[in-house]
């Protein structure tokens, strides 16, 4: 006896055969809850890219009615957890616009390793979830985007019709590299450096870590997305102290591009008292208020940040996108640099090492060989050349780490502060004089011993003493010669 297929378990079925079809994962998820402060919360999980299972919250007013546009956030670099922009979710629910805030993904994203397609492909799916609940209108879902989020949600809205409306604060006009070196040359001033080390991390140790590949996605151009956004509306905001990203320079680009591409809703705009992250701020440099994030304070949203963006985006829904205007954007006091170096600056400091520890290494490999050792012509050569070899291979490493360590580990690696200098690049500079004093005293003995001293030895010196010029003309485009 056959049994009668009962129609519920079907529908079902075919629910989560389109959703699969969409790309969209529904999984067994906490049912929907109205809190005390008149918002609906309900968890969700979707398929992002790369088919990785992705958890969030969409936020909801309970006085919401009919169809409502959506607005999805991507937050800036690092790991960002969902909790870090529960401000900006609320406010965007409070105006009614129903708002999905994920965790960011952890799997293909990391400290080494930057993917702003695949991170375009997440936030595109979080923009195919929203489309599809009841009640939010699927012509009108954008994206918000802070900071990292700013190359991001352009990235993604040029791939998909999809995408209504891009909102961004703090978003960057170049390049992560050349973004990261204006950051950290801005906070090594206000620690009070004022030397030439900043010069030395936006210039030339940034070109070597870009010719090492170690920077993730270093070269990420940010313009061929935005010149891709012709008729997408596009509200750019900043923080009127932003100090991580340039804001001026990054407002004219937007600006420039996204005019030139064409769109005529490009609205750009700077929050007062506002740091990078739109919140309060004195200075840039702290945040006034908020909740707490890693014990850090994340600053209030300033008055009329949040009305700035939902009035925007209820104008959009309107079918009534602002015509393109831009606001006078506050004073830059540092202007940004290309970052220098091309795909070699790694060779020059990889032959100075090589040159500095070659004397050492040919008298340990004759010694392991078993080989005769050959002698100087005195001992006072010997322990010149010496020490001439080894400290030029301490100077190298030395001046190469201590600006490496501040691209990687931030500004905080360069304390404590002497003379408007990290203390341990003004041990440098010293070392670099002492190099050279060494050098000519080496030099000069080896001239009025050149008769007596044997030809490997002979060797040996003119090769350190080669290495050492070329050490000089190094030392000077890295500013360790340089007050």
């Amino acid at each position: 006896m056959l049994l009668p297929i009962r129609p519920l378990p079907l529908i079902r079925l075919l629910t989560l055969a389109l959703a699969l079809a969409a790309g969209i994962v529904l999984l067994p998820a906490a049912p929907a809850r109205a809190d005390g402060d008149g918002l609906v919360r309900e968890e969700v999980s979707f398929t992002g890219g790369g088919g990785l299972t992705l958890h969030g919250t969409v936020l909801t007013s309970a006085t919401a009615r009919g169809a409502r546009p959506g607005i999805v956030l991507i937050g800036g670099s690092g790991a960002g957890p969902r909790e870090e922009y529960r401000q900006e979710a609320e406010a965007f629910a409070r105006a009614g616009i129903t708002t999905l805030v994920h965790d960011k993904r952890t799997t293909g994203y990391s400290t080494m390793h930057r993917d702003f397609g695949l991170l375009a492909e997440d936030a595109l799916a979080g923009v195919r979830l929203l489309r599809g609940r009841a009640g939010v209108d699927p012509r009108h879902v954008g994206l918000w985007g802070f900071s990292e989020g700013g190359w991001v949600a352009p990235l993604a809205a040029s791939r998909s019709s999809d995408v209504a409306f891009v909102i961004t604060i703090g978003g960057s006009g170049y390049s992560p590299l050349r973004t990261q070196t204006w950051n950290l040359d801005t906070h090594l001033r206000h620690r009070g450096i004022t030397g030439h080390f900043p010069k030395a991390v936006a210039g030339p140790a940034a070109g070597l870590t870009a010719s090492l590949g170690v920077f993730p996605a270093a070269d990420y151009d940010p313009l061929p997305a935005l010149q891709r956004l012709q008729h997408t509306p596009v509200l750019a905001l900043w923080g009127q102290y932003d100090n991580q990203v340039p804001p001026r320079e990054s407002a004219q680009t937007f600006r420039r591009t996204l005019a030139a591409a064409g769109n005529q809703h490009t609205v750009i705009g700077f929050v007062p008292g506002a740091a990078h992250n739109g919140h309060r701020t004195s200075d840039g440099f702290d945040r006034i208020g908020g909740p707490l994030h890693h014990g850090k304070r994340l600053g209030d949203l300033p008055p009329g940040y949040a009305a700035t963006m939902t009035s925007w985006v209820g104008e959009v829904a309107a079918d009534r996108p602002p015509v393109s205007r831009a606001a006078t954007a506050p004073l830059q006091p540092i202007a940004s640099t290309p970052v220098a170096g091309g795909r070699y600056a790694w060779l020059a400091p990889a032959l100075l090492l090589l040159g500095f520890a070659a004397h050492p290494a040919g008298g340990l490999l004759r010694r392991l060989g078993g080989r005769r050792r050959t002698h100087p012509a005195s001992p006072r050569s010997a322990v010149l050349l010496r020490w001439l070899a080894g400290l030029g291979v301490v100077e190298v490493a030395g001046a190469l780490l201590c600006p490496l360590a501040v691209l990687a580990a931030g500004d905080a690696t360069a304390s404590p502060v002497l003379a408007g200098r990290p203390v341990t690049w003004l041990l440098l500079q010293g070392l670099a004089v002492g190099l050279l004093v060494l050098a000519a005293v080496t030099a000069a003995t080896a001239w009025r011993e050149r008769r007596t001293m044997g030809r490997a030895w002979r060797f040996r010196t003119l090769l350190t003493l080669a290495t050492t010029a070329g050490f000089t003309l190094w030392a000077v485009w890295w500013g360790l010669l340089i007050p």
